[in-house]
C-alpha cells in the first residue's frame, strides 16, 4: 500500500523484483505518467488501484488503456486528469486514437523520471504546474518547488514574512496568491526576475509599507490586489514599470494621502479601487481628483475622511478649489513622495509642538496614525482595554514618552511596541493588567522608566522584564503580587529604584531569594513588607532571616491559573481561539461573554447551533471547515456580529434567509467555496456590509445573478475578485466590472425564478432555488456510499461513477467484500470481517493477530495464584500449588485451623497461617493450656505494709517490696513529680523562690499541639516571660519603662512531639535555645537582676 503519499513518477522497473505481488495500491498520489513496462513483472497481480492521481492521458499512456481493458477487474477507477478533453474519463474507456502527444506525436520520447523532475512540499499538492498549499498552517514560504511552475497558491496560511528572493528562481510563474496570511514584512527583491507574472494577490494581510523597487521587474503584471492591508503610505515610484497593469486594488488600507504621479506609469490601467481609506482631502490631494475626473477608472467610490467639510464626499466629484491647505501641511507635502507620515493631528486629539494629547476622549483603541514628529504621546484617561500590534510605533522615531494611565487595559499583545526603541518612559498606572511578560514589552530596548502601579498583577515571572536592560525606575506599587520568581529582575541590569510596596507578599520559601537580593543590591526599594505568614506580617522582606522563609507543603510559587476555558481552546479576555483542533462540534465551556470566536481549521460539518447563545459575538471565523449547508435564520440572534468568515468550506448554495438579522455585519467572507448562485434578496438585511468576498467560487453568471452584479456595482462591496465560471461566454469575467446586460440565460427569454422545470434543463450548477432544494447534477446528493468520490461522466447511464475507498466495491461503493473468505486465523479462532481487513477473535489461552501465540498465564501480570503459591502453566489454563494453610483454585482461601482445635480449660483459639494459638485463662499454661495454676497457700507479703504513692504498684523483687511508678513520677515510693501535663489554660506549677538562683539554667521538655500559650513567667510585676506564639517560642523582657525586647525561635514546637527549651541566665543576659539550636540572645539587660529572687517561678498558666 502506497496510498496518500507524494509520488509523482514511477521509474521504469520500480516493481521488477516483486514477482509475487498480488495487491498494489497507489491511490491519492501525484502520479502523472507510468512507464510502459511498469507492471510487466507482476504476473500474480489481482488488485491495482490508481484513483485520485493526475494521469496525463497522452500517447505515452495509451499502453495502459489496452492493459486495463484486458484486466477489467484489476484497475478499476483509473481516471484521466489531462488533457482537458479527457478529464474524468476512465483510462480503459479512452480510444487509442485519442491518446495523442503534441509536437512529434507518437515519436516523442516519454519524459524522464528523475528525482529533480518535480519536488513538491509535503504540505502541498502539485499538478499541471500548479502548487497548491492553501490552508495548511504554513508559517513560511516553502522552498525547493518545481522550477517550471506557473502558479502557486499560499492563501489562508500563517506566513508573516516574504524573504529575499522568495520566488526569483521560478521564472515561469504567472500567478501568485498569498492572500489571507499574516504578512507584515516583504523583502525588496522578493519578486525579482518574475517577468512572466500576470497576477499577484496580497490582500488580507498586515502590510504597512511597500518596499522601494518591490514591483520593478513585474513588467507583465495585469492584476495587483493590495486591499485589506494596513498600508499607510506609498512612494511615488512604487508602481514604476507596471505598464501592463489593468486592475489595482488599494481598497481598505490606511492611506491618508497619495503622491502626485503615483499612477503615471500605469498606462493600461482599467480599474482602480481606493475606497475605505482615511483620505485627507487637502491641497496635496487635488491632483487625484483631477486624475479621476480625466480617468473614470476608480469604481469603488473613494471618499474623503478629513477635513470635516469634505467628509464622506467622493473625491472624483469634488471641485478643485475645495482642496485647500492651511499652511502646516507643507512639512508633509515636502516628504510625501518618500513615504513620510503626514502632520495632520489625529481626530479627537490636540497637538501642541511635538506633544500629541489624546487624553480623556473615551478612546477604545490606539489611534491608527500619528504625526511622525511626535515625542510625547498622551493617551491617559480613556477606555482602551487592549493594546493591539498595529505597527503604530514603527513610524514614530522621535517618540520618547507614552502615557496610558487610567485606562482599562487588560491585554498588551506581542509586537505592540515594535519599533519603539527610542521610548524612554512608559506609564501604565491605574489599569487592569493581571499578568505581564517580556513579549508585551518587545521593542522597548531604550526604556528607562516603567510605571505599572495600581494594576492587578499577582505574580512576577523570570521572563516578565526580559529585554528591558535600560530600565532604571520600575514601579509595581499597589498590585496583588504574592510571589516573585527567582531571577525576575536579573535582566534589569540598569535598575536603581524599584517600588514593591502595597503588595500581598507571601514570605514563604519561594521568596527567600528576594530578601537576599534586596540586601545585596544597593537599590532604593521602599522596604516592601510581608503580608503572610502571620508571624512575619509587616516585617520588611530584607529584614527576615533566611530560615524564617518556610513552606508548609501547600505553598505555590507559580502564577495564578487563567480563567476557565475549554481544554481545546485558549481564552484571552473575551477572545476565544479553538483553531486547528480537529473539532467536529462546538466545545463546551466557552465563556458567555465571548466577543471573538475563532473556529477555523476544524472538521465542523455545519454551523454549530450553539452559536446562537453567544449574543455578544462581533466576529466568527468558521473558515477551512467542512460546512456544506447553511440553514435559514442561522445567525438571526447575533445582532452585534460585524465579521463573519465562512471561506474555504463546501458551501454550494445560499438560502435566501441565511443571513437574516445580521444588520451590524460589515465583513462577509464566502471565498473559496463551491457557490454557483445566490438567490435574490439574500443580502437584504446586511445594511452595514462594506466588504463581501466571493472569489474562487464557480459562479454561474446568467440572468439569475444579474441582481448580484447590480448590487455589487452599486455599493462596491466586492473588491473585483469574484469571477464567473459559466456560462461559456462569461468564463473568467469579473462580477464587478462585467456589464449587467451580459448576465443572460439561454433561450429567447430570461428564466423566471419560479420556472424551475425549465431551469433544470438549461443550467449546469450544483444547487439553486431560494432554499437550495433543487439538485442539478448527478453527484450533488453524493450517491457514492461509504466515503466514495463521485465523478460526473457521460459514459455511464447514471451520469456518474464512483471511486471507492480501499475496502469497498460496487457501482456505488455499497459492497464491503468479505475479507474472511481467505483468512489466516489459527487455533479455531473466529474471523470477523472489517474494511479491507479482518480481525481474529482468539479462543482462551491464545493471542496474537492470527491467534498463533499460546498465552502464558503465569507471567506476573496474569498470574492468578495468590498468597505466594506456585503457578504451573498448562495447555488449557493454569494450576496453583498452594502453600500449607491455603486452599481454593487460586489459593485464595486462608483455612481456619481452629476447626477441631485442642485448646483446653476454656482457652480462646486464634487462627494463624497453617496453625493456631491457644490464649490461656489466668493461671493456666502449656501449649494447649493444659497445665492448671499451682496450689497457693495463704501467707503474708512484704508489700502488705509498704505504701507506694501516686498510684504506683508494689511488687516483690528478691523478697523485697519495690514501687513500680507511673509515668511522670520517681523516687523510692514514687513520691517525686518529674513531668507535668497541663489540662486547660488554668493549670500551672509554682516553684518557690528559694529554689531560684541569679545564675541558672532552666531546661524544659515541652510537648504540645497548641499554637499559643505560656511556658514560664515570674509573676505579673516581673519583666520576664517565655511564651508559645504561633507555634514558635517567644522570649519577652518588658520593663514597662522602655520598649520591650523580644526574640523568636526559628523552630516551631507545636507538632505534638517533645522539644527541649532552655533558658540560660548569666551575667545580666538571657539566652534562648530550642532543640539545641543556635542560641538567641536578648543582649545586655538593665542593671537590675534579670530575674527577681523574691517572686516564685510559674510554669504553665
Amino acid at each position: 500500500q502506497l496510498d496518500n503519499n507524494q509520488i509523482s513518477c514511477i521509474e521504469d522497473g520500480a516493481f521488477r523484483a516483486l514477482r509475487d505481488l498480488e495487491i498494489l495500491t497507489l491511490n491519492n498520489n501525484n502520479i502523472t505518467r507510468i512507464p510502459v513496462t511498469s507492471f510487466n513483472h507482476m504476473p500474480k497481480i489481482r488488485t491495482l488501484r490508481l484513483h485520485s492521481n493526475f494521469l496525463h492521458c497522452d500517447c505515452h499512456l495509451a499502453w495502459l488503456s489496452d492493459w486495463l481493458r484486458q484486466r477489467r477487474t484489476i484497475g478499476q477507477f483509473t481516471f484521466c486528469l489531462a488533457p482537458v478533453g479527457l478529464r474524468g474519463f476512465l483510462v480503459a474507456e479512452v480510444q487509442k486514437k485519442d491518446f495523442v502527444c503534441s509536437g512529434n506525436g507518437s515519436q516523442s520520447e516519454p519524459p524522464s523520471c528523475s528525482a529533480s523532475s518535480i519536488t513538491c512540499p509535503s504540505a502541498c499538492t502539485c499538478s499541471n504546474n500548479v502548487v497548491d498549499c492553501r490552508g495548511r498552517g504554513l508559517t513560511e514560504i516553502p522552498a525547493n518547488l518545481p522550477e517550471d511552475i506557473w502558479e502557486i497558491r499560499l492563501e489562508q496560511n500563517l506566513i508573516k514574512i516574504i524573504p529575499p528572493g522568495a520566488f526569483t528562481q521560478y521564472k515561469k510563474l504567472k500567478r501568485i496568491d498569498i492572500s489571507k496570511n499574516q504578512i507584515t514584512d516583504i523583502a525588496p527583491d522578493a519578486f525579482k526576475g518574475l517577468k512572466s507574472l500576470i497576477s499577484l494577490v496580497l490582500y488580507g494581510n498586515k502590510i504597512t509599507e511597500i518596499p522601494q523597487g518591490l514591483f520593478d521587474d513585474l513588467v507583465s503584471l495585469q492584476l495587483l490586489l493590495l486591499n485589506a492591508n494596513k498600508i499607510n503610505c506609498l512612494r511615488v515610484n512604487t508602481f514604476q514599470g507596471l505598464h501592463n497593469l489593468k486592475l489595482l486594488s488599494l481598497y481598505d488600507n490606511k492611506l491618508q494621502t497619495i503622491s502626485k504621479g503615483l499612477f503615471a506609469p500605469l498606462r493600461s490601467i482599467q480599474t482602480l479601487h481606493l475606497a475605505q481609506n482615511p483620505f485627507v482631502c487637502d491641497c496635496h490631494l487635488k491632483w487625484l481628483a483631477d486624475y479621476l475626473q480625466d480617468n473614470p477608472i476608480e469604481t469603488s467610490g473613494a471618499r474623503c475622511s478629513n477635513p470635516r467639510r469634505l467628509a464622506n464626499k467622493r473625491i472624483s466629484q469634488i471641485k478643485s478649489k475645495k482642496f485647500r491647505c492651511s499652511g502646516s501641511e507643507d512639512y508633509r507635502s515636502k516628504f510625501t513622495g518618500k513615504c513620510f507620515m503626514d502632520l495632520v493631528c489625529p481626530e479627537k486629539c490636540r497637538c501642541e509642538g511635538t506633544i500629541v494629547d489624546c487624553s480623556n476622549q473615551k478612546l477604545t483603541r490606539l489611534p491608527t496614525h500619528l504625526p511622525e514628529y511626535t515625542t510625547d504621546l498622551r493617551l491617559n484617561d480613556n477606555d482602551i482595554s487592549v493594546l493591539e500590534a498595529i505597527g503604530l510605533f514603527k513610524k514614530l522615531p522621535n517618540l520618547r514618552k507614552i502615557n496610558l494611565s487610567n485606562n482599562k487595559i487588560k491585554e498588551i499583545r506581542e509586537g505592540t511596541f515594535d519599533g519603539a526603541s527610542g521610548v524612554q518612559e512608559l506609564i501604565l498606572t491605574e489599569n487592569q493588567l493581571e499578568s505581564v511578560h517580556g513579549r508585551m514589552f518587545r521593542g522597548l530596548t531604550g526604556l528607562k522608566t516603567l510605571m505599572l502601579r495600581s494594576n492587578s498583577i499577582s505574580c512576577i515571572n523570570n521572563d516578565t522584564f526580559a529585554g528591558l536592560s535600560s530600565v532604571r525606575l520600575l514601579s509595581l506599587y499597589d498590585n496583588h503580587i504574592s510571589t516573585i520568581t527567582p531571577g525576575a529582575f536579573s535582566t534589569l541590569v540598569s535598575l536603581s529604584t524599584i517600588n514593591l510596596l502595597a503588595n500581598s507578599f507571601n514570605c514563604n520559601c519561594h521568596l527567600a531569594w528576594l530578601g537576599k537580593w534586596l540586601r545585596k543590591k544597593r537599590i532604593v526599594s521602599g522596604n516592601p513588607r510581608c503580608l503572610k505568614p502571620f508571624f512575619l506580617k509587616d516585617i520588611p522582606i530584607q529584614d527576615v532571616d533566611v530560615q524564617d522563609f518556610t513552606c508548609d507543603g501547600n505553598d505555590e510559587s507559580s502564577c495564578l491559573l487563567s480563567p476557565p476555558c475549554p481544554s481545546q481552546c485558549t481564552c484571552v479576555d473575551s477572545v476565544v481561539r479553538c483553531s486547528n483542533k480537529g473539532l467536529r462540534m462546538l466545545p463546551r465551556g466557552i465563556p458567555k461573554d465571548v466577543t471573538e470566536l475563532y473556529l477555523e481549521g476544524n472538521h465542523l460539518p455545519a454551523v454549530p447551533k450553539g452559536l446562537s447563545a453567544f449574543r455578544h459575538l462581533t466576529l466568527i471565523d468558521l473558515s477551512n471547515n467542512s460546512i456544506s449547508v447553511l440553514a435559514n435564520h442561522t445567525f438571526s440572534n447575533m445582532t452585534q456580529l460585524s465579521t463573519l468568515i465562512l471561506s474555504y468550506n463546501r458551501l454550494r448554495c445560499i438560502p435566501v434567509h441565511a443571513f437574516n438579522g445580521l444588520r451590524s455585519l460589515r465583513v462577509l467572507t464566502l471565498h473559496g467555496n463551491d457557490i454557483s448562485s445566490v438567490p435574490e434578496g439574500s443580502f437584504n438585511d446586511l445594511v452595514s456590509l462594506s466588504h463581501l468576498a466571493l472569489g474562487t467560487n464557480p459562479l454561474h453568471c446568467d440572468c439569475h445573478l444579474r441582481w448580484l452584479s447590480e448590487w455589487v456595482k452599486a455599493g462596491y462591496k466586492e473588491p473585483g475578485i469574484a469571477r464567473c465560471r459559466g456560462p461559456e461566454a462569461m468564463v473568467d469575467r469579473l462580477l464587478l466590472t462585467t456589464p449587467t446586460h451580459h448576465f443572460q440565460c439561454k433561450g429567447t427569454r430570461d428564466i423566471d425564478s419560479d420556472d424551475m422545470s425549465l431551469t433544470l434543463f438549461l443550467l449546469n450548477f450544483p444547487k439553486q432555488g431560494q432554499d437550495c432544494s433543487v439538485p442539478i447534477n448527478s453527484c450533488i446528493q453524493n450517491p457514492c456510499q461509504n466515503g466514495g468520490t463521485c465523478h460526473l461522466t457521460e459514459a455511464n447511464k447514471d451520469g456518474f461513477s464512483c471511486s471507492c475507498l480501499l475496502g469497498y466495491e460496487g457501482e456505488r461503493c455499497e459492497i464491503n467484500p468479505d475479507d474472511c473468505e481467505d483468512n489466516d486465523c489459527e487455533n479455531n479462532s473466529t474471523c470477523v470481517d472489517g474494511i479491507n481487513n479482518y480481525v481474529c477473535l482468539c479462543p482462551p489461552n491464545y493471542t496474537g493477530e492470527l491467534c498463533d501465540e499460546v498465552i502464558n498465564h503465569c507471567v506476573p501480570d496474569l498470574n492468578p495464584c495468590q498468597h505466594e503459591s506456585k503457578c504451573v502453566s498448562l495447555e488449557k489454563g493454569t494450576r496453583c500449588e498452594c502453600l500449607p494453610g491455603y486452599s481454593g483454585k487460586h489459593c485464595e482461601v486462608d483455612d481456619d485451623d481452629c476447626v477441631g482445635h485442642k485448646c483446653r480449660h476454656g482457652a480462646a483459639c486464634v487462627d494463624a497461617v497453617n496453625g493456631y494459638t491457644c490464649v490461656c485463662p489466668q493461671g493456666f499454661s502449656g501449649l494447649f493450656c493444659e497445665t492448671p495454676p499451682p496450689m497457693v497457700l495463704l501467707q503474708t507479703s512484704p508489700c502488705d505494709n509498704y505504701e507506694c504513692q501516686n498510684g504506683a504498684q508494689c511488687i516483690v523483687v528478691q523478697h523485697e517490696p519495690v514501687c513500680r511508678c507511673l509515668a511522670g513520677f520517681a523516687g523510692q515510693r514514687c513520691e517525686k513529680l518529674i513531668t507535668v501535663n497541663f489540662v486547660g489554660k488554668d493549670s500551672y506549677v509554682e516553684l518557690p523562690s528559694a529554689k531560684i538562683r541569679p545564675q541558672a539554667n532552666i531546661s524544659l521538655q515541652v510537648a504540645t499541639d497548641k499554637d499559643n500559650g505560656i511556658l514560664l513567667y515570674k509573676g505579673d510585676n516581673d519583666p520576664l516571660a517565655l511564651e508559645l506564639y504561633q507555634g514558635h517560642v517567644r522570649l519577652i523582657y518588658d520593663t514597662l519603662s522602655s520598649p520591650p525586647t523580644t526574640v523568636y525561635s526559628v523552630e516551631t514546637v507545636n507538632d505534638g512531639q517533645f522539644h527541649s527549651v532552655e533558658l540560660v541566665m548569666l551575667n545580666q543576659t538571657l539566652n534562648l535555645v530550642v532543640d539545641k539550636g543556635a542560641p538567641k540572645s536578648l543582649g545586655k539587660l538593665q542593671k537590675q537582676s534579670s530575674v527577681s529572687l523574691n517572686t516564685p517561678l510559674y510554669i504553665g498558666g
